[in-house]
Protein backbone atom coordinates (compact mmCIF):
# COMPACT_ATOMS: atom_id res chain seq x y z
CA UNK A 1 0.00 0.00 0.00
CA UNK A 2 1.53 3.20 0.58
CA UNK A 3 4.41 2.15 2.06
CA UNK A 4 3.89 4.82 5.43
CA UNK A 5 5.54 4.08 8.73
CA UNK A 6 2.71 2.91 11.81
CA UNK A 7 3.66 6.13 13.88
CA UNK A 8 3.12 8.31 10.51
CA UNK A 9 -0.50 6.52 10.12
CA UNK A 10 -1.33 7.09 13.47
CA UNK A 11 -1.05 10.68 13.03
CA UNK A 12 -3.04 10.87 10.13
CA UNK A 13 -5.40 8.48 11.65
CA UNK A 14 -5.73 10.87 14.16
CA UNK A 15 -6.29 14.03 12.56
CA UNK A 16 -9.40 12.07 10.45
CA UNK A 17 -11.51 9.81 12.85
CA UNK A 18 -13.53 8.63 10.19
CA UNK A 19 -14.21 4.80 10.14
CA UNK A 20 -12.09 3.61 7.03
CA UNK A 21 -13.87 1.72 4.24
CA UNK A 22 -12.88 -1.90 3.86
CA UNK A 23 -10.99 -1.97 0.50
CA UNK A 24 -12.16 -4.11 -2.66
CA UNK A 25 -10.23 -5.55 -5.24
CA UNK A 26 -10.98 -4.47 -8.60
CA UNK A 27 -12.47 -7.28 -11.02
CA UNK A 28 -11.42 -5.26 -14.10
CA UNK A 29 -8.55 -6.33 -15.41
CA UNK A 30 -7.49 -2.35 -16.25
CA UNK A 31 -8.04 -1.91 -12.19
CA UNK A 32 -6.72 -4.76 -11.12
CA UNK A 33 -5.01 -3.35 -7.67
CA UNK A 34 -6.34 -2.75 -4.53
CA UNK A 35 -7.75 1.13 -4.51
CA UNK A 36 -6.26 3.15 -1.73
CA UNK A 37 -8.54 4.16 1.13
CA UNK A 38 -9.97 7.68 1.30
CA UNK A 39 -7.25 8.97 4.06
CA UNK A 40 -4.42 7.18 1.91
CA UNK A 41 -5.23 9.00 -1.16
CA UNK A 42 -5.97 12.29 0.76
CA UNK A 43 -2.53 11.74 2.67
CA UNK A 44 -0.35 11.67 -0.87
CA UNK A 45 -2.24 14.50 -1.74
CA UNK A 46 -0.79 16.30 1.15
CA UNK A 47 2.71 14.89 1.45
CA UNK A 48 3.09 17.03 -1.70
CA UNK A 49 1.14 20.11 0.10
CA UNK A 50 3.87 19.81 3.20
CA UNK A 51 6.62 20.21 0.89
CA UNK A 52 5.25 23.17 -1.05
CA UNK A 53 3.85 24.91 1.80
CA UNK A 54 6.56 24.01 4.66
CA UNK A 55 4.17 22.22 7.04
CA UNK A 56 3.87 19.19 8.63
CA UNK A 57 2.10 16.19 6.60
CA UNK A 58 -0.54 16.37 10.33
CA UNK A 59 -1.02 19.76 9.29
CA UNK A 60 -1.49 19.27 5.70
CA UNK A 61 -3.73 16.96 6.48
CA UNK A 62 -6.09 19.14 8.80
CA UNK A 63 -6.09 21.83 6.01
CA UNK A 64 -6.94 19.50 3.25
CA UNK A 65 -9.31 18.31 5.44
CA UNK A 66 -10.95 21.42 6.20
CA UNK A 67 -11.03 22.22 2.51
CA UNK A 68 -13.22 18.77 1.61
CA UNK A 69 -15.36 19.38 4.59
CA UNK A 70 -16.19 23.18 4.88
CA UNK A 71 -17.90 23.78 1.60
CA UNK A 72 -21.20 23.90 2.84
CA UNK A 73 -20.55 26.26 5.29
CA UNK A 74 -18.62 28.36 3.11
CA UNK A 75 -21.46 28.54 0.68
CA UNK A 76 -23.63 28.94 3.12
CA UNK A 77 -21.49 32.65 4.02
CA UNK A 78 -21.69 33.38 0.50
CA UNK A 79 -25.33 33.05 0.16
CA UNK A 80 -25.38 35.11 3.28
CA UNK A 81 -23.34 38.51 2.02
CA UNK A 82 -24.56 37.84 -1.47
CA UNK A 83 -25.51 41.85 -2.07
CA UNK A 84 -22.08 42.93 -1.47
CA UNK A 85 -19.95 39.66 -2.78
CA UNK A 86 -17.09 40.37 -4.59
CA UNK A 87 -15.14 36.92 -4.58
CA UNK A 88 -14.25 34.09 -2.56
CA UNK A 89 -10.69 32.69 -1.65
CA UNK A 90 -8.56 30.54 0.06
CA UNK A 91 -5.07 32.02 1.57
CA UNK A 92 -2.48 29.21 3.37
CA UNK A 93 0.43 31.51 4.23
CA UNK A 94 0.82 32.89 6.88
CA UNK A 95 -2.45 30.29 8.23
CA UNK A 96 -4.90 28.81 6.31
CA UNK A 97 -8.18 30.83 5.95
CA UNK A 98 -11.06 31.43 4.08
CA UNK A 99 -11.40 35.00 2.78
CA UNK A 100 -14.64 36.82 1.45
CA UNK A 101 -14.11 39.83 -0.47
CA UNK A 102 -16.76 42.35 -0.62
CA UNK A 103 -18.00 45.56 -1.72
CA UNK A 104 -18.76 49.14 0.38
CA UNK A 105 -16.58 50.15 3.39
CA UNK A 106 -18.69 48.81 6.76
CA UNK A 107 -16.16 46.21 8.22
CA UNK A 108 -17.36 42.73 9.31
CA UNK A 109 -15.00 41.45 12.09
CA UNK A 110 -13.55 38.18 11.41
CA UNK A 111 -15.15 34.52 12.64
CA UNK A 112 -13.76 30.86 13.90
CA UNK A 113 -16.12 28.65 12.64
CA UNK A 114 -16.40 25.35 14.29
CA UNK A 115 -16.72 22.59 11.26
CA UNK A 116 -16.98 18.68 13.15
CA UNK A 117 -13.79 18.39 15.27
CA UNK A 118 -11.97 21.64 12.98
CA UNK A 119 -11.58 25.04 13.32
CA UNK A 120 -12.22 27.18 9.86
CA UNK A 121 -11.08 30.81 9.82
CA UNK A 122 -13.47 33.36 7.81
CA UNK A 123 -11.33 36.96 7.20
CA UNK A 124 -13.83 39.41 5.49
CA UNK A 125 -12.04 42.23 3.71
CA UNK A 126 -13.75 45.40 2.27
CA UNK A 127 -13.55 48.02 -0.42
CA UNK A 128 -13.75 46.13 -3.70
CA UNK A 129 -14.58 48.07 -6.54
CA UNK A 130 -17.68 45.66 -8.30
CA UNK A 131 -19.30 42.42 -7.30
CA UNK A 132 -18.83 39.21 -8.74
CA UNK A 133 -22.48 39.28 -9.71
CA UNK A 134 -21.29 42.29 -12.18
CA UNK A 135 -18.07 40.90 -13.30
CA UNK A 136 -19.80 37.54 -14.45
CA UNK A 137 -22.50 39.41 -15.93
CA UNK A 138 -19.88 41.55 -17.85
CA UNK A 139 -18.46 38.12 -18.76
CA UNK A 140 -21.72 37.00 -19.96
CA UNK A 141 -22.97 39.94 -22.15
CA UNK A 142 -19.15 41.94 -22.64
CA UNK A 143 -16.89 38.94 -23.90
CA UNK A 144 -17.46 39.59 -27.42
CA UNK A 145 -17.24 43.01 -27.38
CA UNK A 146 -13.95 42.74 -25.78
CA UNK A 147 -12.75 40.09 -28.32
CA UNK A 148 -13.52 42.29 -31.47
CA UNK A 149 -11.35 45.15 -29.60
CA UNK A 150 -8.44 43.22 -29.41
CA UNK A 151 -6.07 41.59 -32.35
CA UNK A 152 -6.24 38.49 -30.38
CA UNK A 153 -8.72 36.80 -28.39
CA UNK A 154 -7.77 37.03 -24.96
CA UNK A 155 -8.12 35.42 -21.78
CA UNK A 156 -10.13 36.81 -19.44
CA UNK A 157 -11.72 35.96 -15.39
CA UNK A 158 -13.54 36.95 -12.81
CA UNK A 159 -10.72 37.73 -9.62
CA UNK A 160 -12.09 37.46 -6.41
CA UNK A 161 -8.67 38.76 -4.63
CA UNK A 162 -9.44 42.22 -6.28
CA UNK A 163 -13.16 42.01 -7.67
CA UNK A 164 -11.92 43.16 -10.98
CA UNK A 165 -12.29 41.66 -14.51
CA UNK A 166 -8.94 40.10 -15.14
CA UNK A 167 -8.43 40.43 -19.19
CA UNK A 168 -4.81 38.21 -20.29
CA UNK A 169 -3.20 39.79 -23.40
CA UNK A 170 -0.28 39.20 -25.20
CA UNK A 171 2.94 41.62 -24.57
CA UNK A 172 2.13 43.51 -27.93
CA UNK A 173 -0.86 44.67 -26.77
CA UNK A 174 0.36 46.39 -23.49
CA UNK A 175 3.46 47.71 -25.87
CA UNK A 176 1.68 49.63 -28.01
CA UNK A 177 -0.74 51.28 -25.46
CA UNK A 178 0.09 50.55 -21.85
CA UNK A 179 -1.44 48.49 -19.64
CA UNK A 180 -3.40 51.30 -18.15
CA UNK A 181 -4.69 53.00 -20.81
CA UNK A 182 -5.60 49.71 -21.84
CA UNK A 183 -7.53 48.63 -18.74
CA UNK A 184 -9.20 51.71 -19.12
CA UNK A 185 -10.69 50.98 -22.10
CA UNK A 186 -11.64 47.47 -21.51
CA UNK A 187 -13.22 48.68 -18.65
CA UNK A 188 -15.35 51.10 -20.72
CA UNK A 189 -16.27 48.71 -22.73
CA UNK A 190 -17.10 45.61 -19.67
CA UNK A 191 -18.63 48.37 -17.42
CA UNK A 192 -16.39 46.80 -14.51
CA UNK A 193 -13.01 47.72 -13.38
CA UNK A 194 -10.69 45.84 -15.48
CA UNK A 195 -7.09 44.64 -14.80
CA UNK A 196 -4.59 43.55 -17.73
CA UNK A 197 -2.26 40.52 -17.31
CA UNK A 198 0.32 39.66 -20.01
CA UNK A 199 0.54 36.53 -21.27
CA UNK A 200 3.46 36.22 -23.88
CA UNK A 201 3.91 32.17 -25.14
CA UNK A 202 0.82 29.80 -26.33
CA UNK A 203 -2.46 28.27 -25.51
CA UNK A 204 -4.03 25.36 -26.96
CA UNK A 205 -6.08 22.16 -26.34
CA UNK A 206 -3.42 19.70 -24.53
CA UNK A 207 -2.21 17.49 -27.39
CA UNK A 208 -3.78 13.72 -27.39
CA UNK A 209 -1.63 11.40 -25.44
CA UNK A 210 -2.41 10.06 -21.81
CA UNK A 211 -5.87 8.80 -14.67
CA UNK A 212 -4.48 5.82 -17.75
CA UNK A 213 -3.26 5.93 -20.93
CA UNK A 214 -5.72 5.64 -24.12
CA UNK A 215 -4.40 5.48 -27.55
CA UNK A 216 -6.76 5.85 -30.81
CA UNK A 217 -6.53 7.21 -34.38
CA UNK A 218 -8.16 9.71 -36.50
CA UNK A 219 -10.13 8.28 -39.65
CA UNK A 220 -7.85 8.57 -42.72
CA UNK A 221 -4.38 8.78 -40.85
CA UNK A 222 -1.90 6.20 -40.11
CA UNK A 223 -0.62 8.47 -37.00
CA UNK A 224 -1.84 7.20 -33.40
CA UNK A 225 -2.33 9.99 -30.62
CA UNK A 226 -2.37 9.75 -26.83
CA UNK A 227 -5.07 10.67 -24.48
CA UNK A 228 -5.49 10.60 -20.67
CA UNK A 229 -8.59 9.19 -19.28
CA UNK A 230 -10.69 10.64 -16.42
CA UNK A 231 -13.31 9.25 -14.56
CA UNK A 232 -15.74 6.24 -14.96
CA UNK A 233 -19.36 7.71 -15.61
CA UNK A 234 -22.88 5.84 -16.27
CA UNK A 235 -26.20 6.23 -17.68
CA UNK A 236 -28.14 3.98 -15.56
CA UNK A 237 -27.94 1.67 -17.65
CA UNK A 238 -24.28 1.06 -18.78
CA UNK A 239 -20.80 2.32 -17.00
CA UNK A 240 -18.21 3.79 -19.79
CA UNK A 241 -15.03 5.98 -19.25
CA UNK A 242 -14.37 9.39 -20.00
CA UNK A 243 -11.80 11.67 -22.12
CA UNK A 244 -11.21 15.11 -23.84
CA UNK A 245 -13.63 15.63 -26.92
CA UNK A 246 -10.95 16.61 -28.75
CA UNK A 247 -9.16 13.25 -28.66
CA UNK A 248 -9.65 10.81 -31.60
CA UNK A 249 -12.76 8.63 -32.16
CA UNK A 250 -10.89 5.52 -32.25
CA UNK A 251 -9.83 4.45 -29.27
CA UNK A 252 -7.96 1.62 -26.90
CA UNK A 253 -7.64 1.30 -22.83
CA UNK A 254 -4.25 0.38 -21.96
CA UNK A 255 -4.02 -0.62 -18.77
CA UNK A 256 -1.22 -0.95 -16.19
CA UNK A 257 0.13 -4.12 -17.46
CA UNK A 258 -0.03 -3.20 -20.75
CA UNK A 259 -3.13 -4.54 -22.21
CA UNK A 260 -5.51 -3.35 -24.46
CA UNK A 261 -9.03 -2.71 -24.13
CA UNK A 262 -11.27 -1.77 -27.53
CA UNK A 263 -13.55 0.95 -26.50
CA UNK A 264 -16.39 2.36 -28.66
CA UNK A 265 -17.20 6.02 -28.66
CA UNK A 266 -20.84 6.46 -27.43
CA UNK A 267 -20.59 10.29 -28.13
CA UNK A 268 -18.75 13.78 -27.66
CA UNK A 269 -19.03 17.49 -26.17
CA UNK A 270 -17.13 19.96 -27.15
CA UNK A 271 -18.13 23.22 -27.70
CA UNK A 272 -18.35 26.60 -25.48
CA UNK A 273 -18.43 24.86 -21.61
CA UNK A 274 -18.34 21.72 -22.75
CA UNK A 275 -15.17 19.09 -23.73
CA UNK A 276 -15.55 16.26 -23.04
CA UNK A 277 -16.18 12.48 -25.08
CA UNK A 278 -17.42 8.93 -23.51
CA UNK A 279 -16.61 5.84 -24.92
CA UNK A 280 -17.16 2.28 -23.64
CA UNK A 281 -15.60 -1.50 -23.83
CA UNK A 282 -16.78 -3.25 -26.62
CA UNK A 283 -17.13 -5.87 -24.34
CA UNK A 284 -19.20 -4.43 -21.65
CA UNK A 285 -19.16 -7.19 -19.07
CA UNK A 286 -17.93 -6.70 -16.04
CA UNK A 287 -19.33 -3.36 -15.59
CA UNK A 288 -16.39 -0.56 -15.05
CA UNK A 289 -15.87 0.35 -11.40
CA UNK A 290 -15.48 4.26 -9.64
CA UNK A 291 -11.51 4.14 -10.05
CA UNK A 292 -9.38 6.42 -11.19
CA UNK A 293 -5.15 5.99 -11.05
CA UNK A 294 -3.38 9.80 -9.32
CA UNK A 295 0.36 8.59 -9.29
CA UNK A 296 1.20 5.76 -11.71
CA UNK A 297 4.44 5.31 -10.18
CA UNK A 298 2.62 4.05 -7.14
CA UNK A 299 0.25 1.68 -8.91
CA UNK A 300 -2.86 2.24 -6.51
CA UNK A 301 -6.17 3.37 -7.81
CA UNK A 302 -8.44 5.82 -6.17
CA UNK A 303 -12.01 4.53 -5.59
CA UNK A 304 -14.26 7.90 -6.47
CA UNK A 305 -16.14 9.32 -3.54
CA UNK A 306 -17.99 12.26 -4.65
CA UNK A 307 -17.41 15.51 -6.33
CA UNK A 308 -17.18 19.11 -6.07
CA UNK A 309 -19.42 21.66 -8.12
CA UNK A 310 -17.63 24.48 -10.13
CA UNK A 311 -20.22 26.72 -8.15
CA UNK A 312 -18.31 25.24 -4.56
CA UNK A 313 -14.51 25.24 -5.60
CA UNK A 314 -12.68 28.39 -4.21
CA UNK A 315 -9.28 30.32 -5.76
CA UNK A 316 -7.00 28.68 -3.96
CA UNK A 317 -8.36 25.44 -3.33
CA UNK A 318 -5.70 22.81 -3.60
CA UNK A 319 -6.29 19.95 -6.20
CA UNK A 320 -4.33 17.73 -8.40
CA UNK A 321 -4.46 16.30 -11.70
CA UNK A 322 -2.69 13.18 -13.42
CA UNK A 323 -1.68 13.17 -17.08
CA UNK A 324 0.20 10.94 -19.53
CA UNK A 325 3.02 13.28 -19.88
CA UNK A 326 3.05 14.96 -17.30
CA UNK A 327 2.32 12.26 -14.14
CA UNK A 328 0.81 13.34 -10.68
CA UNK A 329 1.38 17.11 -9.73
CA UNK A 330 -0.77 19.33 -7.39
CA UNK A 331 -1.37 23.63 -7.43
CA UNK A 332 -4.07 25.72 -6.16
CA UNK A 333 -7.28 27.20 -8.05
CA UNK A 334 -6.50 30.16 -9.87
CA UNK A 335 -9.67 31.49 -11.36
CA UNK A 336 -13.06 29.56 -11.17
CA UNK A 337 -14.47 31.67 -14.07
CA UNK A 338 -12.05 31.35 -17.22
CA UNK A 339 -13.03 32.03 -20.95
CA UNK A 340 -9.63 30.60 -22.27
CA UNK A 341 -8.36 32.74 -25.00
CA UNK A 342 -8.31 32.20 -28.97
CA UNK A 343 -11.65 30.37 -30.20
CA UNK A 344 -10.44 26.53 -28.48
CA UNK A 345 -14.30 26.02 -27.80
CA UNK A 346 -15.33 25.19 -31.33
CA UNK A 347 -15.49 29.22 -30.77
CA UNK A 348 -15.16 31.71 -27.71
CA UNK A 349 -15.81 29.85 -24.38
CA UNK A 350 -18.00 30.29 -21.92
CA UNK A 351 -16.72 31.90 -18.63
CA UNK A 352 -16.91 28.81 -16.65
CA UNK A 353 -13.27 26.66 -17.20
CA UNK A 354 -11.55 26.46 -13.82
CA UNK A 355 -7.81 26.73 -14.36
CA UNK A 356 -5.13 25.66 -12.17
CA UNK A 357 -1.90 26.94 -11.83
CA UNK A 358 0.20 24.36 -13.04
CA UNK A 359 2.66 23.39 -12.27
CA UNK A 360 2.93 21.13 -14.66
CA UNK A 361 0.96 20.72 -18.05
CA UNK A 362 2.10 19.23 -21.57
CA UNK A 363 0.56 18.18 -24.24
CA UNK A 364 -1.08 14.78 -23.68
CA UNK A 365 -2.50 15.70 -20.54
CA UNK A 366 -5.86 16.07 -22.22
CA UNK A 367 -9.04 14.25 -20.40
CA UNK A 368 -7.20 13.46 -17.33
CA UNK A 369 -8.82 13.64 -13.74
CA UNK A 370 -8.39 16.38 -11.37
CA UNK A 371 -9.12 15.65 -8.12
CA UNK A 372 -8.68 16.37 -4.14
CA UNK A 373 -7.65 12.83 -2.38
CA UNK A 374 -11.09 10.88 -3.73
CA UNK A 375 -13.24 14.06 -4.58
CA UNK A 376 -13.27 14.85 -8.34
CA UNK A 377 -12.82 18.33 -9.64
CA UNK A 378 -13.02 18.19 -13.55
CA UNK A 379 -11.30 16.55 -16.51
CA UNK A 380 -8.28 18.50 -18.27
CA UNK A 381 -9.21 20.54 -21.42
CA UNK A 382 -6.22 22.91 -22.40
CA UNK A 383 -2.48 24.56 -21.16
CA UNK A 384 -1.51 27.40 -21.17
CA UNK A 385 2.74 28.36 -21.49
CA UNK A 386 5.35 30.69 -21.56
CA UNK A 387 7.78 31.29 -24.36
CA UNK A 388 9.69 28.73 -23.24
CA UNK A 389 7.46 26.14 -22.90
CA UNK A 390 7.01 26.20 -19.11
CA UNK A 391 3.44 25.81 -18.07
CA UNK A 392 1.61 28.49 -16.51
CA UNK A 393 -1.54 27.17 -16.20
CA UNK A 394 -3.94 24.67 -17.19
CA UNK A 395 -7.55 24.54 -17.23
CA UNK A 396 -10.64 21.97 -16.86
CA UNK A 397 -14.14 21.29 -17.58
CA UNK A 398 -16.03 20.59 -14.24
CA UNK A 399 -17.85 17.49 -13.69
CA UNK A 400 -21.00 19.78 -13.30
CA UNK A 401 -21.05 19.68 -17.35
CA UNK A 402 -21.09 16.13 -18.08
CA UNK A 403 -23.47 15.84 -20.94
CA UNK A 404 -27.14 15.39 -19.81
CA UNK A 405 -28.45 11.92 -18.60
CA UNK A 406 -24.62 10.73 -17.55
CA UNK A 407 -23.03 11.45 -13.73
CA UNK A 408 -19.92 10.14 -12.27
CA UNK A 409 -20.02 6.31 -11.05
CA UNK A 410 -18.97 6.34 -6.93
Amino acid sequence: MFGRPATALAALLAVWPAVLPAQVSSSSAALAAIPEAPVEALARDGALYAAQYGVTLVEAMRRLRLQQESVAAVDALALAHADRLAGIFIEHVPDYRVVLLLTGIPPIPDERIAIADLTLTVEYRTGAPATRAAVLAALSTRAGDIRAAMSYPPGMGANPRSGMLVVVVRSGEIASEGAAALATRLGAIAGVPVEIRSAAGVDSNSAIEGGSRLLGSNAGEKRRFLCTSGFVVTDGARTAITTAAHCPDEMRHIDATGGATPLRMIGAWGARYQDVQIHEPLDPAPPLEPLFRADAVDGHPRRLTSWRNRASTRVGDYVCHRGERTGYSCAEVEFVDYVPPGDLCAGACDPVWVAVKGPTCRGGDSGGPVFSGTVAFGIVKGSSYTTDGTCRRYYYMSTDYLPAGWTLLH
